[in-house]
């Protein structure tokens, strides 16, 4: 299995799909510049297993909440990639549909979808989220779990050096939490996935998936949404909410994590916070928040373009990817308002701009 990850076909796959959409960035432009040589030196390293990750470069973004992110140099998200292309179909087919995130044919849209769904079925739901997930994640127990699947001693090695390369990056976003049994050495205990890697994804999926599976069949709830750290119970009663945000507690704190305080059950029909919409069973609405920073946004388009900073064609892409994404809510008479207030131009652009 090791040979197939670092197979040149398979570096190749890997590098093509880290820089989907990224081959202007200087750092992906300066790796393909010597595409061979690069992919050559990454094969040789990872062959004589002397490969060491790069260190992140961090910086703090502030939507929807703020938050760190952690950036690996490009050529480690090769490696990334190319660990991702081999490792992720054997756990895919673990996973329950009830989890939306960072998988094939899933997505904010079908999870947005699901919610109604459930929302039309249910009267009442229960929404909470995992305190501070990605820095609290537990090495010891995610490595076991990854161990679980996968037999190479070589892969494990690889899997090892990025967990330990992530280690620490999140430090100052955890708040230590003691459990049952802890000693005095838990607060040494590494922890930890870097926001921002492709493996940090994947493997928030894996470290959760023992959980999803308890839900689904010994909480025996067959209203749940699960999008990252972002958990929904559907039910027909408040009680049977209550009785599962116990045990959801419960078994969440033997994976050391824990819920956010002062979530409750409530009817489905005050409106379902999620994914920067709001759902109800039969229409959804964009937040205000996300509505009045999509305003500066193109605002900061418009200038850019009249100042000549942008073409046209680069605007025009920018807002069909906010307008394809708005129309999965009601937002036709938004859109039309947003527009008319914020025109692009008054008279007919040339075809020189155009293009």
């Amino acid at each position: 299995m090791f040979a197939e990850m670092y197979a040149w076909d398979n570096l190749l796959l890997a590098y093509r799909r880290a820089a989907k959409g990224k081959r202007g960035h200087p750092n992906v432009a300066a790796f393909e510049h010597d595409l061979e040589g690069n992919l050559y030196q990454l094969q040789a390293e990872l062959r004589a297993m002397t490969y060491l990750p790069g260190a992140y470069v961090n910086f703090t973004i502030h939507e929807p909440k703020q938050r760190l992110i952690s950036a690996a140099p490009f050529r480690d998200r090769v490696v990334h990639h190319a660990l991702c292309n081999l490792i992720e179909p054997i756990y895919e087919r673990s996973f329950v549909v009830n989890s939306y995130a960072n998988r094939v044919g899933k997505g904010t849209h079908r999870a947005l979808d699901r919610v109604q769904a459930l929302a039309r079925r249910y009267p009442y739901v229960w929404q909470c989220d995992v305190r501070q997930f990605f820095p609290s994640i537990d090495h010891t127990l995610l490595r076991d779990m990854l161990a679980s699947k996968v037999a190479d001693p070589q892969v494990r090695w690889l899997m090892d050096r990025i967990l330990a390369g992530g280690a620490g990056v999140l430090a100052d976003a955890y708040d230590m939490q003691y459990f049952f049994g802890d000693d005095l050495f838990a607060p040494l205990r590494p922890r930890g996935l870097p926001v921002g890697n492709l493996t940090s994804q994947f493997w928030a999926n894996v470290y959760l998936n023992g959980f999803d599976h308890f839900v689904v069949r010994q909480l025996r709830c067959r209203g749940y949404v699960r999008f990252v750290d972002d958990l929904l119970f559907f039910a027909d009663d408040k009680a049977s909410l209550w009785a599962w945000q116990t045990a959801v507690v419960d078994r969440l704190a033997t994976l050391r994590l824990t819920i956010h305080p002062g979530s409750h059950p409530r009817p489905v029909g005050e409106g379902i916070p999620f994914l920067g919409f709001v759902v109800w069973p039969h229409r959804r609405r964009l937040k205000r928040r996300k509505v009045v920073a999509y305003r500066r946004v193109l605002r900061r388009l418009i200038a850019d373009y009249r100042a000549g900073r942008l073409r046209l064609a680069q605007v025009s892409a920018s807002v069909r990817g906010w307008v394809n994404h708005a129309s999965h809510a009601n937002t036709v008479g938004l859109r039309k308002a947003l527009f008319r207030r914020h025109p692009l131009r008054t008279s007919r652009p040339s075809p020189k701009e155009v293009s």
